[in-house]
Protein backbone atom coordinates (compact mmCIF):
# COMPACT_ATOMS: atom_id res chain seq x y z
CA UNK A 1 0.00 0.00 0.00
CA UNK A 2 2.99 2.38 0.96
CA UNK A 3 4.69 1.24 -2.44
CA UNK A 4 1.65 2.04 -4.42
CA UNK A 5 1.33 5.34 -3.02
CA UNK A 6 5.01 6.82 -3.13
CA UNK A 7 4.93 5.54 -6.97
CA UNK A 8 1.28 7.24 -7.24
CA UNK A 9 2.79 10.17 -5.79
CA UNK A 10 6.72 10.11 -6.21
CA UNK A 11 7.65 10.37 -2.79
CA UNK A 12 9.45 7.64 -0.51
CA UNK A 13 7.47 4.91 1.18
CA UNK A 14 9.27 6.37 4.59
CA UNK A 15 7.97 9.59 4.06
CA UNK A 16 4.49 8.76 2.97
CA UNK A 17 4.57 6.41 7.25
CA UNK A 18 5.51 9.18 8.51
CA UNK A 19 2.65 11.32 7.13
CA UNK A 20 0.07 8.59 7.88
CA UNK A 21 1.38 7.91 11.42
CA UNK A 22 1.66 11.27 11.98
CA UNK A 23 4.41 10.66 14.79
CA UNK A 24 6.29 13.45 15.34
CA UNK A 25 9.30 11.68 16.64
CA UNK A 26 9.26 10.14 13.90
CA UNK A 27 9.64 12.29 11.78
CA UNK A 28 12.39 14.45 13.39
CA UNK A 29 14.55 10.77 13.09
CA UNK A 30 13.98 11.28 10.10
CA UNK A 31 15.50 14.38 9.08
CA UNK A 32 18.39 13.62 11.56
CA UNK A 33 19.35 10.73 9.92
CA UNK A 34 19.28 12.58 6.46
CA UNK A 35 21.03 15.56 8.10
CA UNK A 36 23.62 12.59 9.39
CA UNK A 37 24.19 11.73 5.89
CA UNK A 38 24.64 15.36 4.59
CA UNK A 39 27.63 16.27 7.60
CA UNK A 40 29.59 12.89 7.30
CA UNK A 41 31.11 13.70 3.99
CA UNK A 42 33.25 16.66 5.42
CA UNK A 43 34.17 15.07 8.30
CA UNK A 44 37.76 16.06 8.33
CA UNK A 45 36.75 19.73 7.78
CA UNK A 46 34.83 19.62 11.28
CA UNK A 47 37.67 18.33 13.17
CA UNK A 48 39.59 21.48 11.62
CA UNK A 49 37.38 23.90 12.56
CA UNK A 50 36.86 22.43 16.24
CA UNK A 51 40.43 22.43 16.54
CA UNK A 52 40.62 26.14 15.66
CA UNK A 53 37.87 26.54 17.70
CA UNK A 54 40.06 25.25 20.76
CA UNK A 55 43.48 26.61 19.92
CA UNK A 56 42.10 30.01 20.08
CA UNK A 57 39.99 29.64 23.15
CA UNK A 58 43.47 28.27 25.39
CA UNK A 59 45.40 31.22 23.92
CA UNK A 60 41.91 33.34 25.03
CA UNK A 61 42.27 32.29 28.57
CA UNK A 62 45.92 32.43 28.57
CA UNK A 63 45.89 35.78 28.54
CA UNK A 64 43.68 36.13 31.44
CA UNK A 65 46.40 36.00 34.59
CA UNK A 66 49.75 36.00 32.77
CA UNK A 67 50.09 39.35 33.51
CA UNK A 68 49.91 39.13 37.41
CA UNK A 69 51.88 35.83 37.40
CA UNK A 70 54.72 37.47 35.53
CA UNK A 71 55.06 39.64 37.95
CA UNK A 72 55.40 37.62 40.92
CA UNK A 73 57.88 34.98 39.10
CA UNK A 74 60.00 38.05 37.94
CA UNK A 75 60.33 39.72 41.19
CA UNK A 76 63.76 38.26 42.35
CA UNK A 77 65.08 40.49 39.35
CA UNK A 78 63.19 43.88 39.98
CA UNK A 79 64.15 43.91 43.52
CA UNK A 80 67.84 44.53 42.88
CA UNK A 81 66.74 47.56 41.02
CA UNK A 82 63.67 49.19 42.77
CA UNK A 83 63.96 50.88 46.04
CA UNK A 84 61.46 48.82 47.86
CA UNK A 85 63.55 45.66 47.65
CA UNK A 86 62.20 42.86 49.52
CA UNK A 87 59.08 45.06 50.52
CA UNK A 88 57.90 45.02 47.24
CA UNK A 89 55.73 41.42 47.50
CA UNK A 90 54.24 43.05 50.13
CA UNK A 91 53.04 46.38 48.20
CA UNK A 92 51.82 43.68 45.14
CA UNK A 93 49.78 41.95 47.41
CA UNK A 94 48.20 45.27 48.72
CA UNK A 95 47.97 46.07 45.11
CA UNK A 96 46.35 42.75 43.79
CA UNK A 97 43.43 42.90 46.95
CA UNK A 98 42.44 46.28 45.88
CA UNK A 99 42.27 44.94 42.25
CA UNK A 100 39.31 43.04 43.32
CA UNK A 101 37.49 46.29 43.05
CA UNK A 102 36.78 45.09 39.72
CA UNK A 103 35.27 42.10 39.99
CA UNK A 104 32.53 43.42 42.60
CA UNK A 105 32.00 46.08 40.07
CA UNK A 106 31.22 43.80 37.46
CA UNK A 107 29.19 41.42 39.78
CA UNK A 108 27.18 44.30 40.84
CA UNK A 109 26.33 45.68 37.01
CA UNK A 110 25.53 42.64 36.64
CA UNK A 111 23.04 41.87 39.24
CA UNK A 112 21.08 45.77 39.39
CA UNK A 113 21.83 46.53 35.84
CA UNK A 114 22.62 43.67 33.02
CA UNK A 115 21.39 45.62 30.39
CA UNK A 116 24.37 47.72 30.66
CA UNK A 117 26.91 44.77 30.66
CA UNK A 118 27.99 44.03 27.22
CA UNK A 119 30.55 41.17 28.06
CA UNK A 120 32.28 40.77 24.29
CA UNK A 121 33.09 44.48 24.61
CA UNK A 122 34.43 44.56 28.24
CA UNK A 123 36.72 41.68 27.28
CA UNK A 124 37.74 43.59 24.38
CA UNK A 125 38.52 46.29 26.67
CA UNK A 126 40.04 44.78 29.01
CA UNK A 127 42.86 43.37 27.02
CA UNK A 128 43.78 46.15 25.33
CA UNK A 129 44.43 48.34 28.48
CA UNK A 130 46.13 45.05 29.38
CA UNK A 131 48.25 45.53 26.09
CA UNK A 132 48.93 49.12 26.80
CA UNK A 133 49.67 48.31 30.26
CA UNK A 134 52.19 46.02 29.56
CA UNK A 135 53.80 48.32 26.73
CA UNK A 136 54.28 51.24 29.86
CA UNK A 137 55.74 48.19 32.26
CA UNK A 138 58.68 47.22 29.89
CA UNK A 139 59.46 50.97 29.48
CA UNK A 140 59.01 52.59 33.02
CA UNK A 141 59.40 49.75 35.11
CA UNK A 142 62.94 51.23 36.45
CA UNK A 143 61.82 55.29 36.82
CA UNK A 144 61.57 56.15 40.26
CA UNK A 145 59.05 58.72 41.97
CA UNK A 146 60.53 61.29 44.95
CA UNK A 147 57.23 61.35 47.63
CA UNK A 148 57.50 62.73 50.91
CA UNK A 149 60.92 62.37 51.26
CA UNK A 150 61.44 58.97 49.74
CA UNK A 151 62.14 57.25 46.80
CA UNK A 152 58.88 54.96 45.48
CA UNK A 153 58.53 53.10 41.88
CA UNK A 154 55.29 54.54 41.57
CA UNK A 155 55.36 53.45 37.68
CA UNK A 156 55.87 49.95 38.41
CA UNK A 157 53.29 49.73 41.38
CA UNK A 158 50.97 51.64 39.62
CA UNK A 159 50.95 49.99 36.79
CA UNK A 160 51.25 46.55 38.67
CA UNK A 161 47.63 48.07 40.05
CA UNK A 162 46.25 48.74 36.60
CA UNK A 163 47.50 45.12 35.54
CA UNK A 164 46.02 43.22 38.97
CA UNK A 165 42.15 45.00 38.42
CA UNK A 166 42.26 43.58 34.54
CA UNK A 167 43.27 40.21 35.69
CA UNK A 168 41.07 39.87 38.34
CA UNK A 169 38.68 41.29 36.30
CA UNK A 170 38.94 38.78 33.83
CA UNK A 171 37.79 36.24 36.15
CA UNK A 172 34.28 37.74 36.31
CA UNK A 173 34.02 38.24 32.56
CA UNK A 174 36.08 35.42 30.52
CA UNK A 175 34.13 33.02 32.12
CA UNK A 176 30.42 33.91 31.66
CA UNK A 177 31.30 34.65 27.82
CA UNK A 178 32.25 31.19 27.88
CA UNK A 179 28.92 29.71 28.43
CA UNK A 180 27.67 30.28 24.53
CA UNK A 181 30.22 27.36 24.08
CA UNK A 182 29.76 23.73 24.62
CA UNK A 183 31.29 22.47 27.53
CA UNK A 184 34.63 21.01 26.11
CA UNK A 185 35.65 24.55 25.37
CA UNK A 186 35.27 25.01 29.04
CA UNK A 187 37.86 22.62 29.70
CA UNK A 188 39.83 23.65 27.04
CA UNK A 189 39.90 27.64 28.67
CA UNK A 190 41.05 26.40 31.81
CA UNK A 191 44.19 24.51 30.02
CA UNK A 192 44.36 28.41 28.99
CA UNK A 193 44.58 29.49 32.15
CA UNK A 194 47.61 27.10 32.90
CA UNK A 195 49.78 27.95 30.24
CA UNK A 196 49.01 31.70 32.08
CA UNK A 197 51.84 30.28 34.40
CA UNK A 198 53.81 27.83 32.48
CA UNK A 199 54.77 30.47 29.89
CA UNK A 200 56.15 33.10 32.29
CA UNK A 201 57.84 30.32 34.46
CA UNK A 202 60.05 28.78 31.23
CA UNK A 203 60.72 32.35 30.29
CA UNK A 204 62.04 33.08 33.72
CA UNK A 205 63.74 29.52 33.54
CA UNK A 206 65.29 30.45 30.53
CA UNK A 207 66.53 33.63 31.88
CA UNK A 208 68.40 32.09 34.45
CA UNK A 209 66.68 33.64 37.71
CA UNK A 210 68.30 32.16 41.00
CA UNK A 211 71.31 30.35 39.50
CA UNK A 212 74.20 30.72 42.00
CA UNK A 213 77.76 28.93 42.54
CA UNK A 214 79.47 28.32 45.84
CA UNK A 215 82.68 29.91 45.66
CA UNK A 216 85.51 30.24 48.37
CA UNK A 217 85.22 33.93 50.21
CA UNK A 218 88.18 35.91 50.49
CA UNK A 219 89.05 34.52 54.26
CA UNK A 220 89.73 31.71 53.03
CA UNK A 221 87.91 29.57 55.38
CA UNK A 222 84.35 29.39 54.46
CA UNK A 223 82.12 29.95 50.73
CA UNK A 224 79.95 32.29 49.87
CA UNK A 225 77.15 32.17 47.14
CA UNK A 226 77.99 33.82 43.90
CA UNK A 227 74.80 35.43 42.09
CA UNK A 228 75.27 34.22 37.95
CA UNK A 229 74.01 37.82 35.55
CA UNK A 230 70.47 36.90 34.41
CA UNK A 231 70.75 36.06 30.68
CA UNK A 232 68.27 38.84 29.35
CA UNK A 233 67.11 41.89 31.49
CA UNK A 234 63.42 42.27 33.26
CA UNK A 235 62.74 44.82 30.38
CA UNK A 236 62.99 42.00 27.46
CA UNK A 237 60.99 39.70 30.19
CA UNK A 238 58.32 42.35 29.91
CA UNK A 239 58.02 42.37 26.47
CA UNK A 240 57.86 38.62 25.99
CA UNK A 241 54.49 38.92 28.32
CA UNK A 242 53.27 42.22 26.38
CA UNK A 243 53.70 39.54 23.31
CA UNK A 244 51.67 36.95 25.08
CA UNK A 245 49.08 39.17 26.30
CA UNK A 246 48.89 40.39 22.33
CA UNK A 247 48.63 37.37 21.42
CA UNK A 248 45.53 36.47 23.84
CA UNK A 249 43.77 39.93 22.56
CA UNK A 250 44.22 38.70 18.69
CA UNK A 251 43.25 35.20 19.59
CA UNK A 252 39.66 36.59 21.06
CA UNK A 253 38.97 38.96 17.92
CA UNK A 254 39.86 35.83 16.15
CA UNK A 255 37.36 33.46 18.45
CA UNK A 256 34.70 36.20 18.19
CA UNK A 257 34.79 36.05 14.38
CA UNK A 258 35.35 32.01 14.32
CA UNK A 259 32.28 31.51 16.74
CA UNK A 260 29.77 33.38 14.69
CA UNK A 261 30.71 32.09 11.21
CA UNK A 262 30.36 28.52 13.39
CA UNK A 263 26.55 29.69 14.29
CA UNK A 264 25.87 31.11 10.75
CA UNK A 265 27.16 27.69 8.86
CA UNK A 266 25.00 25.51 11.41
CA UNK A 267 22.08 27.91 10.84
CA UNK A 268 22.13 27.02 7.25
CA UNK A 269 22.95 23.31 7.86
CA UNK A 270 19.93 23.21 10.41
CA UNK A 271 17.37 25.16 8.00
CA UNK A 272 14.75 22.28 7.06
CA UNK A 273 14.52 21.03 3.11
CA UNK A 274 12.64 22.68 1.04
CA UNK A 275 9.43 21.38 0.29
CA UNK A 276 7.77 20.36 -3.29
CA UNK A 277 4.62 20.89 -4.68
CA UNK A 278 3.89 16.97 -3.79
CA UNK A 279 4.39 17.33 -0.41
CA UNK A 280 1.63 19.86 0.14
CA UNK A 281 -1.71 19.13 2.11
CA UNK A 282 -3.72 18.84 -1.42
CA UNK A 283 -0.84 15.70 -2.29
CA UNK A 284 -2.29 13.62 0.04
CA UNK A 285 -5.95 12.61 -0.33
CA UNK A 286 -5.46 10.22 2.58
CA UNK A 287 -4.73 13.40 5.28
CA UNK A 288 -7.69 14.51 7.17
CA UNK A 289 -8.70 17.88 5.62
CA UNK A 290 -9.93 18.95 8.93
CA UNK A 291 -5.71 19.11 9.85
CA UNK A 292 -5.49 22.76 8.87
CA UNK A 293 -2.20 24.76 9.36
CA UNK A 294 -3.84 26.13 12.81
CA UNK A 295 -4.28 22.46 14.00
CA UNK A 296 -0.47 22.44 13.50
CA UNK A 297 -0.24 25.55 15.19
CA UNK A 298 -2.21 24.46 18.52
CA UNK A 299 0.04 21.49 18.43
CA UNK A 300 2.87 22.53 18.51
CA UNK A 301 2.08 24.81 21.18
CA UNK A 302 0.84 22.51 23.54
CA UNK A 303 3.92 19.82 22.38
CA UNK A 304 6.51 22.70 23.48
CA UNK A 305 6.29 23.77 26.74
CA UNK A 306 7.76 26.66 28.34
CA UNK A 307 10.86 25.27 30.33
CA UNK A 308 10.75 26.27 34.31
CA UNK A 309 14.63 27.23 34.88
CA UNK A 310 15.64 25.56 38.14
CA UNK A 311 16.98 27.80 40.90
CA UNK A 312 20.79 28.23 40.71
CA UNK A 313 21.64 28.62 44.63
CA UNK A 314 21.19 24.41 45.13
CA UNK A 315 22.85 22.49 47.77
CA UNK A 316 25.16 21.15 45.09
CA UNK A 317 25.63 24.32 43.49
CA UNK A 318 26.87 26.16 46.75
CA UNK A 319 28.79 22.69 47.56
CA UNK A 320 30.83 23.24 44.32
CA UNK A 321 31.43 26.35 44.80
CA UNK A 322 32.74 26.47 48.22
CA UNK A 323 35.17 23.12 46.69
CA UNK A 324 36.11 26.06 44.25
CA UNK A 325 37.35 28.77 46.77
CA UNK A 326 38.72 26.55 49.42
CA UNK A 327 41.08 24.75 46.08
CA UNK A 328 41.98 28.16 44.79
CA UNK A 329 42.69 30.12 48.02
CA UNK A 330 45.28 26.50 48.25
CA UNK A 331 46.24 26.78 44.97
CA UNK A 332 46.33 30.78 44.48
CA UNK A 333 47.44 32.16 47.71
CA UNK A 334 48.88 29.51 50.62
CA UNK A 335 51.04 26.99 49.47
CA UNK A 336 52.81 29.47 46.29
CA UNK A 337 53.75 32.29 49.19
CA UNK A 338 55.63 29.09 50.73
CA UNK A 339 56.78 27.00 47.90
CA UNK A 340 60.43 28.97 48.16
CA UNK A 341 60.59 27.69 52.51
CA UNK A 342 59.06 23.97 51.30
CA UNK A 343 62.03 23.44 48.11
CA UNK A 344 64.82 25.72 48.89
CA UNK A 345 66.24 23.15 51.39
CA UNK A 346 66.55 20.50 48.81
CA UNK A 347 68.14 22.39 46.51
CA UNK A 348 67.44 24.66 43.36
CA UNK A 349 66.97 22.38 41.09
CA UNK A 350 64.54 20.90 43.30
CA UNK A 351 62.53 24.33 43.66
CA UNK A 352 63.22 24.66 39.52
CA UNK A 353 61.94 21.27 38.92
CA UNK A 354 58.77 21.92 40.95
CA UNK A 355 57.85 25.38 39.61
CA UNK A 356 58.21 24.29 35.95
CA UNK A 357 56.80 20.54 36.67
CA UNK A 358 53.94 21.70 38.75
CA UNK A 359 52.98 24.03 36.08
CA UNK A 360 52.96 21.82 33.43
CA UNK A 361 50.77 19.73 35.49
CA UNK A 362 48.05 22.46 35.55
CA UNK A 363 47.35 22.24 31.73
CA UNK A 364 47.81 18.08 31.51
CA UNK A 365 45.02 17.71 34.37
CA UNK A 366 43.05 19.83 32.36
CA UNK A 367 43.44 17.95 29.47
CA UNK A 368 42.82 14.38 31.27
CA UNK A 369 39.06 16.22 31.96
CA UNK A 370 38.45 17.00 28.38
CA UNK A 371 38.34 12.67 28.51
CA UNK A 372 37.49 11.47 31.68
CA UNK A 373 34.60 13.51 33.54
CA UNK A 374 33.99 13.02 37.38
CA UNK A 375 30.42 13.89 37.99
CA UNK A 376 30.23 12.27 41.59
CA UNK A 377 30.41 14.73 44.02
CA UNK A 378 31.69 12.02 46.91
CA UNK A 379 34.82 11.56 44.23
CA UNK A 380 34.89 15.26 43.52
CA UNK A 381 35.46 15.77 47.42
CA UNK A 382 37.75 12.72 48.05
CA UNK A 383 39.84 14.24 45.16
CA UNK A 384 39.93 17.48 47.31
CA UNK A 385 40.64 16.01 50.21
CA UNK A 386 43.76 14.34 48.64
CA UNK A 387 45.21 17.23 47.28
CA UNK A 388 44.54 19.19 50.70
CA UNK A 389 46.83 16.24 52.27
CA UNK A 390 49.98 16.75 50.15
CA UNK A 391 49.12 20.50 50.69
CA UNK A 392 49.91 19.63 54.38
CA UNK A 393 52.95 17.33 53.72
CA UNK A 394 53.94 20.94 51.74
CA UNK A 395 53.04 23.21 54.75
CA UNK A 396 54.79 20.95 57.02
CA UNK A 397 57.93 21.17 55.23
CA UNK A 398 57.79 24.90 54.57
CA UNK A 399 57.04 25.16 58.67
CA UNK A 400 60.04 23.04 59.42
CA UNK A 401 62.46 25.27 56.63
CA UNK A 402 65.49 25.32 56.76
CA UNK A 403 65.57 21.54 58.31
CA UNK A 404 63.07 19.28 56.91
CA UNK A 405 63.22 15.74 56.61
CA UNK A 406 65.30 14.28 54.30
CA UNK A 407 67.35 17.28 53.44
CA UNK A 408 70.87 15.79 51.04
CA UNK A 409 69.36 12.86 50.36
CA UNK A 410 67.50 12.14 46.74
CA UNK A 411 64.42 10.67 48.14
CA UNK A 412 64.13 13.94 49.93
CA UNK A 413 64.03 15.73 46.44
CA UNK A 414 61.92 13.10 44.55
CA UNK A 415 59.24 13.81 47.41
CA UNK A 416 58.68 17.09 47.17
CA UNK A 417 59.07 17.48 43.28
CA UNK A 418 56.14 14.70 43.50
CA UNK A 419 54.12 16.91 45.98
CA UNK A 420 53.92 19.54 43.95
CA UNK A 421 53.14 18.03 40.60
CA UNK A 422 50.23 15.94 42.29
CA UNK A 423 49.29 18.97 44.53
CA UNK A 424 48.66 21.32 41.43
CA UNK A 425 47.84 18.14 39.05
CA UNK A 426 44.89 17.29 41.97
CA UNK A 427 42.77 20.63 42.26
CA UNK A 428 43.40 21.87 38.75
CA UNK A 429 41.35 18.48 37.98
CA UNK A 430 38.47 19.71 40.46
CA UNK A 431 38.47 22.93 39.17
CA UNK A 432 37.92 22.15 35.58
CA UNK A 433 35.73 19.66 36.38
CA UNK A 434 33.77 22.41 38.78
CA UNK A 435 33.88 24.93 36.09
CA UNK A 436 32.22 22.49 33.71
CA UNK A 437 29.29 21.33 36.10
CA UNK A 438 28.82 24.91 36.77
CA UNK A 439 28.43 25.70 32.61
CA UNK A 440 26.01 23.34 32.78
CA UNK A 441 23.90 25.15 35.17
CA UNK A 442 24.00 28.30 33.55
CA UNK A 443 25.58 31.96 32.60
CA UNK A 444 25.07 32.91 36.07
CA UNK A 445 26.72 30.03 37.49
CA UNK A 446 29.89 30.82 35.48
CA UNK A 447 29.75 34.51 36.83
CA UNK A 448 29.68 32.89 40.38
CA UNK A 449 32.53 30.36 39.10
CA UNK A 450 34.52 33.65 38.03
CA UNK A 451 33.99 35.28 41.24
CA UNK A 452 34.67 32.12 43.46
CA UNK A 453 37.91 31.74 42.38
CA UNK A 454 39.26 35.39 42.66
CA UNK A 455 37.30 35.20 45.95
CA UNK A 456 39.64 32.38 47.25
CA UNK A 457 42.51 33.53 45.91
CA UNK A 458 42.29 36.32 47.39
CA UNK A 459 41.48 34.89 50.98
CA UNK A 460 44.48 32.67 50.47
CA UNK A 461 46.81 35.43 49.85
CA UNK A 462 45.50 37.24 52.92
CA UNK A 463 46.07 34.75 55.10
CA UNK A 464 49.40 33.90 54.23
CA UNK A 465 50.59 37.57 54.30
CA UNK A 466 50.99 38.19 57.91
CA UNK A 467 52.42 34.85 58.54
CA UNK A 468 55.07 35.73 56.15
CA UNK A 469 56.12 38.80 55.68
CA UNK A 470 54.88 40.46 59.21
CA UNK A 471 55.36 37.73 61.48
CA UNK A 472 58.07 35.61 59.58
CA UNK A 473 57.18 32.26 60.34
CA UNK A 474 58.58 30.94 57.88
CA UNK A 475 63.25 30.60 57.70
CA UNK A 476 64.19 31.06 54.22
CA UNK A 477 67.29 28.82 53.89
CA UNK A 478 70.80 30.40 52.90
CA UNK A 479 72.75 29.65 50.31
CA UNK A 480 76.06 28.55 50.85
CA UNK A 481 75.68 27.56 54.12
CA UNK A 482 75.54 24.11 56.41
CA UNK A 483 72.03 25.48 57.41
CA UNK A 484 71.53 21.49 59.68
CA UNK A 485 73.81 20.66 62.01
CA UNK A 486 72.97 16.78 62.05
Amino acid sequence: MLCYLASRYKVGCLKIALCLLGCEVTQKLYFRTCRKHSLRKMPASLMSRDLVTHLLVALFGMGSWVAVNSLWIELPVVVKDLPEGWNLPAYLTVLIAFGNLGPIAVTLTHRFAPELLKEQWLIHGIQALSVLAATFLAVFWQQTVLIGGEVHSLPFLLLGFVLAFLCCTSNVTFLPYMYQFPPAFIRTFFIGQGLSAFFPCVAALGQGIGQLECRNNSFGNGTEPFYFQEKFTATKYFWFIWVLLTISGISFVGLVYWHQKERDMQRVHEQPPESSPHDSLESFPLRDSTYTTTDMKENMETTVKPTVSSPFLTWRNIYLLVLLMVSNALTNGVLPSVQTYACLPYGTMAYHLSVVLSNIANPVACFIAMFLMCRSMMVLGLISVLGAVVGTYLLVLAALSPCPPLVGNNVGVSLVVISWILFLGLFSYVKVVIGTLLHEAGHVALMWCGAAIQAGSLVGALLMFPMVSIYHLFQRTQDCVENCAF
